[in-house]
């Protein structure tokens, strides 16, 4: 069951109005859904949008932010609640603690930083959450054509490449990110093992 999901994105809007629409269509799917957003807490770009919009629908939205970002005024002031915290550190750890699951909308570096720690967790097993990628108006299709290079070439096992659910369209993630079963990364981890002690 899904409570909470954590949306990482973009704190600019982009130069597409697609980011923008895909980011008020995710906020009505979560509210509709009864789905909690757990975001970094800003009023700016497409987070802000996103947040402005699962409030219009009625749904609830954690911000989660440190207080540096806090004191230039960038954070949200409508939202359900707003966690300050100290670091970066700290906010990544709370947001987790408190999303059942993760989607990356469009955004720049801070954002893929912030889904691959997510996916790493999972294809290490520290955590069973699912992770989805969001792909509006194929922002990300160089970046899944480079990972799949990175299977090509044996960086990236299949089955850790599976881990990202990846679609275009807000009501299909969410629906997948329900129905989503964890991988059982156990078997990896024991041939990785075996493989490294080989050298």
């Amino acid at each position: 069951m899904l409570k909470n999901v954590c949306v990482f994105c973009g704190s600019n809007p982009g130069r597409r109005a697609d980011y923008v629409e895909a980011a008020h269509r995710l906020g009505e799917e979560l509210a509709k859904n009864g789905i909690g957003l757990v975001y970094g807490g800003g009023n700016v770009g497409i987070m802000g949008e996103m947040a402005n919009s699962i409030l219009k629908n009625g749904g609830r939205a954690i911000g989660v932010i440190p207080k540096a970002l806090e004191d230039k005024e960038l954070s949200h002031r409508g939202l359900s609640e707003l966690k300050v915290v100290n670091t970066m550190h700290e906010r990544k750890a709370m947001m987790s603690e408190l999303s059942d699951a993760f989607i990356a909308l469009p955004g720049g570096i801070g954002t893929l930083e912030e889904f691959f720690e997510v996916l790493t967790w999972a294809q290490l097993g520290f955590q069973k959450k699912p992770c989805g990628l969001l792909n509006i108006a194929g922002y990300y299709d160089h970046l899944i054509k480079f990972i799949d290079h990175m299977v090509a070439e044996g960086f990236l096992h299949v089955d850790h490449r599976d881990l990202m659910v990846i679609e275009k369209n807000p009501a299909n993630i969410i629906s997948k990110l329900k129905n989503h079963k964890p991988l059982d990364t156990s078997k990896w981890l024991d041939e990785f093992n075996m493989t490294r002690n080989d050298y």
